[in-house]
Order: structure tokens, then C-alpha cells, then sequence
């Protein structure tokens, strides 16, 4: 469905916005991993934490922002979102998992290697907390999110209606 009232400026308006935001996502992944990179050589799950930022980030921000988006009146792509977001989940819960079972194998000084005693408590609890919290956030943003486009899809649908 085509919204044929909307003007160019609230087109643009709409396009600076979601430039920002992607901006803004970049920037918070970068400050949220600086301190793990700046110490760490080998990471090993840090392209797993930058999916669990990004997607916490930008779901929970569709769930509440979505008539602010480009494809806020694109049904078909909202439909394909929606179903995008079953695997999606188990991709999350997976990774999880995955992190969950390496600390029970490895332990949680696996996660830095050999580090200064005084910097491994601190940066230990500052990358497991955060994994988790981005992790939990993800997976919970990755559930709600194809509710909210059901509901979008449902209104787009029955426009008009009693």
C-alpha cells in the first residue's frame, strides 16, 4: 500500500532519522565493545555480541518506533520481517547457548586469556554482564517485534474499518 499523502519532506525527515539511529547503533556497539577490544587481541564471541547489540538495538526500536521507519507502509516487506524473525530467535537462543556452554567448559577466564589480575575481575564481569544483558534483550525484542508487525500489518489491512 502506497501512501500517496505523505510529502517528500516527511520522506526525508523519515530518512535522516533512520540515518541516525544506524548511526547511533554504530557508535553504542563501538563504546560497548571498546573496552573488551582495547584489551583483548581474541575475542571470541564478538561478532556474536555486535549481532546482539545491533538486532537488540534496532528491534526494540521498530517495536516502538516502527511508523517512523522507511517501510512502515511496505506490507510485503513487513510480512517477510515477520517471518524472518522465527529463525532469528532460535539463531539468538543458539548463540546463547553457545557462549553459556563455552564458560561451563572453559571457564569465564577463557573468555580474555592471560590479562593483568586487577583488570581480568573487572573486564570478566563487564563482558559477561553485558553479553547477557544484550543476549536476553535481543531474544525478547526478537519475540515481541513480529507481534508488532502483526498488529502494523493488521491495521494496514483493515484501514477504514469498524
Amino acid at each position: 500500500m502506497n501512501n500517496s499523502n505523505a510529502n517528500p519532506s516527511s520522506s526525508s525527515t523519515i530518512l535522516k532519522l533512520e540515518i541516525f539511529w544506524w548511526i547511533f547503533t554504530i557508535v553504542l556497539i563501538a563504546g560497548i565493545l571498546f573496552p573488551i577490544r582495547n584489551t583483548l587481541n581474541d575475542y571470541p564471541f564478538l561478532y556474536t555480541n555486535i549481532i546482539y547489540i545491533f538486532v537488540f538495538i534496532t528491534f526494540t526500536r521498530y517495536i516502538f518506533l516502527l511508523p517512523y521507519t522507511f517501510f512502515a507502509h511496505w506490507q510485503g516487506f513487513k510480512l517477510i520481517i515477520l517471518f524472518l524473525c522465527i529463525p532469528i530467535v532460535f539463531l539468538l537462543i543458539q548463540e546463547l547457548n553457545n557462549f553459556q556452554t563455552y564458560l561451563d567448559y572453559n571457564g569465564v577466564e577463557a573468555l580474555l586469556g592471560r590479562t593483568d589480575s586487577e583488570i581480568t575481575n573487572g573486564l570478566i564481569r563487564y563482558t559477561y554482564n553485558e553479553m547477557i544483558l544484550f543476549a536476553v534483550g535481543s531474544i525478547i525484542s526478537s519475540v515481541i517485534f513480529p507481534f508488532r508487525l502483526a498488529i502494523s500489518l493488521w491495521r494496514g489491512r483493515n484501514k477504514g474499518t469498524a
